[in-house]
């Protein structure tokens, strides 16, 4: 089966009628060639040697020949050994050509000269096809060799030339046919190749592409879930605590559950009408940035963790990107303070603006850290690298000589991801995936 059998079939839609029913015709005729060779042989064969007994038997190499005292047995046998071997032509094209020689001369020894000495332009034909150039070339000497040596034996009225330049001529063609069709296969072959390749890169990209976008779904899922999650079981700890106590503070407590509740349930639906394959009306809402920070706080303040904001420098024009960045970041880093640090911890969090861009983040907490309840490692750390490794950041992440938790975010001046090609970005997407297992710390398992 060779390379492009899968694309004989397809053919273009603009193509006309005759030439499409012709293509298919020549396609059956490949397919049954492919599947029964010898059949082809056969027929070919036959057909020749049909040609060549005919001539024979009925007399008329006599109207060519040189010599009409030729014995009639060697006349048949020259006229088989021209045209049986033809069946194994495309095989063994070369040992062919040497196995009719013998026949070729002979033929013009003996002055017969058949016709049936041109079957080995057929021959020619399938060593141009489907050998090397050095077998063409030596094979286009020896069949021509006879048919020079019967120009000059036999010259006639008009000269050797009139015998040797039609010969050698056709022999060319030939060779020269041999070779366009080889070329022709090739380069169909090549063309085969190369679809086949792109369909496979497309592919690729596509499962690089969808894998990314899972990679950015979890963070999301994560970040907005956990978060949440986080606030409420610290305001339902407060709530319980204060109920015999302060029934108001109760109350309040409560009812901040209820509304990051619904904040967090209205989050969720949002991303998922944006995940279903037909939502077109999907309601949209831009992302976090830097601005939402005072609201993220209050939060956290509201489910009994202190926090203190400081702010260093002039904030420049920041990509939205890298604002989601360092809003994501800070976000879980004040989640884990809230599932891990324990009662009575504090955490701080220090912003600094540098010329061109180039943002830093530390954020500390006086806790303590632990092994997750239940024993599995997060996806807190790993998220946040990935953010920061897409956009060409540094997180360093570890426990405090003093005691607590740092995390400590660097974000150079870099255009966002969203500036460059979706190719680019998925690239860079898919890499900080690699990359950020291999930079975990002790403290992963806890985040």
């Amino acid at each position: 089966m060779t390379r492009e059998q899968d694309w004989q079939g397809e053919w273009s839609p603009n193509g006309q009628p005759l030439t499409r029913q012709f293509h298919r015709i020549v396609q059956r005729a490949r397919a049954l060639d492919r599947r029964r060779p010898w059949v082809w042989d056969t027929l070919l064969t036959g057909f020749y040697v049909t040609a060549c007994l005919t001539d024979f038997l009925g007399d008329g190499w006599k109207n060519v020949t040189e010599n009409l005292d030729t014995p009639a047995w060697l006349v048949g046998t020259m006229s088989l050994g021209f045209s049986v071997p033809l069946f194994w032509r495309r095989g063994h094209p070369f040992a062919v050509l040497l196995v009719m020689l013998p026949f070729a001369v002979t033929n013009v020894w003996t002055g017969a000269v058949l016709q049936a000495s041109m079957t080995l332009f057929v021959v020619i034909f399938n060593i141009a096809l489907r050998t090397r150039l050095r077998t063409l070339l030596w094979s286009f000497a020896l069949a021509s060799a006879p048919f020079w040596d019967l120009g000059f034996r036999y010259p006639g009225e008009e000269g050797p030339d009139a015998t040797i330049v039609p010969v050698t001529m056709s022999l060319a063609l030939c060779a020269v046919g041999g070779i366009a069709v080889r070329t022709r296969q090739e380069y169909l072959a090549s063309l085969v190749d190369r679809a086949r390749q792109l369909e496979v890169e497309r592919d690729q990209q596509a499962q690089l592409a969808a894998a990314a976008e899972r990679a950015r779904i979890a963070r999301e899922m994560h970040d907005i879930i956990g978060h949440n999650l986080s606030v409420i079981t610290g305001l339902a700890d407060g709530g319980s605590y204060a109920a015999a106590k302060s029934p108001q503070r109760a109350a309040q407590a409560l009812e901040a559950i209820g509304t990051t509740s619904r904040q967090s349930l209205a989050e969720l639906r949002r991303l998922l009408e944006v995940l279903r394959e037909q939502a077109p009306t999907a309601e949209l809402t831009p992302q976090p940035s830097l601005t939402d920070l005072d609201q993220l706080i209050a939060g956290v303040r509201s489910a009994g963790l202190p926090v203190r904001l400081t702010v260093h420098g002039r904030a420049a024009p920041v990509p939205d990107g890298t604002q989601l960045t360092v809003y994501r970041v800070i976000q879980e880093a004040l989640t884990n303070t809230l599932k891990h640090a324990g009662p009575g911890a504090t955490s701080q969090v220090s912003i600094s603006y540098e010329d061109g861009g180039a943002v830093t983040v530390t954020v500390t907490d006086t806790g303590r850290g632990g092994p997750a309840p239940d024993g599995n490692p997060g996806r807190g750390l790993t998220g946040m690298r990935e953010r920061t490794a897409l956009y060409g950041g540094t997180l360093e992440a570890g426990p405090l000589p003093t005691g607590g938790w740092r995390i400590h975010l660097h974000l150079p001046t870099l255009p966002a991801p969203q500036d460059a090609t979706p190719q680019e970005a998925t690239s860079q997407e898919a890499t900080s995936q690699e990359a950020a297992p291999q930079e975990a710390v002790p403290k992963e398992a806890t985040q």
